[in-house]
C-alpha cells in the first residue's frame, strides 16, 4: 500500500532491459516521467524529450520514459524492439522502464502515486493518453503534470524544469 507522503522515487520498477530501474538514484535530481509509445501520433515527442535530456542532464535532470500499451495498443513491441526503436529512430539516451499499465486494476505503483496530482486544468486521476508528463522535484514529490499534447519543449514544461534546477 502506498502512502501519500512516500516519494515517487521509493517505487520499485524494472528497467526496460531487465533488472531494477533504481529510481532512488534520481534523489536530488528533477525527473520528467512520461508514459511513452512507439506508434502514437505523439511519438515524435521523443525528439523533444531527448533534447531536454541533453540540455539539462548536467544540471541534475533526467527524462524517464515508461512504455505503456494501454492506449489502442500503440506500444506492442518487446523490450528489445522498444529499445531499438527509441535508439535508432530518436537517438534516445534517457532511461526507459519496463512496459507497465498506467490505468485500471493493473496500474503500476508508480502511477498510483503520480495520478493523484492535478495538472493546471485540474485534471487528476487516470492517464488520458500516451505522453502525459509528470515533473518530480529534487525532493521526490510531484510538482507538475502536463497533458499528452503538451510538447516537451513548450515554455510551460521548460519553465517548470528550470524552476526545479534553479
Amino acid at each position: 500500500m502506498t502512502t501519500d507522503n512516500a516519494s515517487v522515487l521509493d517505487v520499485d520498477i524494472d528497467a526496460l532491459q531487465g533488472g531494477s530501474a533504481d529510481l532512488g538514484q534520481y534523489r536530488g535530481r528533477a525527473v520528467l516521467v512520461v508514459n511513452v509509445a512507439s506508434r502514437c501520433g505523439y511519438t515524435p515527442q521523443y525528439a523533444g524529450l531527448e533534447r531536454l535530456q541533453e540540455r539539462y542532464a548536467a544540471q541534475g535532470f533526467t527524462v524517464l520514459g515508461v512504455p505503456c500499451n494501454q492506449f489502442l495498443g500503440q506500444e506492442p513491441g518487446s523490450s528489445e524492439e522498444i529499445a531499438e526503436f527509441c535508439s535508432a529512430t530518436y537517438g534516445v539516451t534517457f532511461p526507459l522502464t519496463e512496459k507497465v499499465e498506467v490505468n485500471g486494476d493493473g496500474r503500476h505503483a508508480l502511477y498510483e502515486r503520480l495520478t493523484g496530482f492535478a495538472d493546471d486544468e485540474g485534471h487528476s486521476g487516470d492517464i488520458r493518453w500516451n505522453f502525459e508528463k509528470f515533473l518530480i522535484g529534487r525532493d521526490g514529490t510531484v510538482v507538475a503534470r502536463f497533458a499528452p499534447k503538451t510538447e516537451p519543449e513548450s515554455a510551460e514544461v521548460v519553465s517548470a524544469i528550470e524552476k526545479q534546477l534553479g
